[in-house]
């Protein structure tokens, strides 16, 4: 079973990570998302569930406003070859979340590290961080430091890296 909420909120408490959390009616869309704006400041994001051809999957997670060019960015994740999107069943199977709600907490689930996490570098240029917390319904704000740390609690790497146009 994919963790909940719950368990991500824990696993913050016990690496001393102080966040905070805002609930909100489900948002599907960056546009959905962009109503909160004026209520929760930072960083928003948008993330790309990608896989290559030799079925490397990636979570590329930008800025909400960032332009991704989708037939480049393999050259630059270290893709073996142009992504795709990921199909909904790996994502629920590798990251424990569907479509709508990805997020880079979705590490936490990511137990056998078969995901590669790219964190662009202009979205980390932000003092904070807003994510959902494994659910739609909710946008947790983190300090880009402490997302790094929480990243690397996981057992992944925080490939900082500029993706974004």
């Amino acid at each position: 079973m994919p963790k909940t909420k719950a368990d991500l909120m824990a696993f913050l408490a016990e690496l001393g990570i102080i966040t905070s959390t805002k609930r909100h009616p489900p948002l599907y869309t960056v546009a959905d998302s962009q109503a909160l704006r004026g209520e929760i400041a930072g960083g928003h994001t948008k993330n790309l569930f990608l896989k290559d051809k030799k079925d490397n999957f990636f979570l590329v997670t930008v800025a909400e406003d960032a332009v991704v060019d989708l037939k480049q960015i393999h050259q630059v994740i270290g893709a073996a070859s142009r992504v795709s999107f990921g199909r909904p069943e790996m994502l629920m199977e590798l990251l424990g979340v569907t479509p709508g709600a990805v997020t880079v907490f979705g590490v936490i689930n990511d137990t056998a590290n078969r995901v590669k996490l790219v964190l662009d570098k202009d979205l980390m240029e932000h003092a904070v961080i807003n994510a959902h917390p494994l659910t739609n319904e909710a946008t947790t704000s983190i300090a880009a430091g402490d997302l790094i740390r929480f990243v690397e609690a996981t057992g992944h790497d925080a490939a900082i890296l500029k993706v974004s146009a």
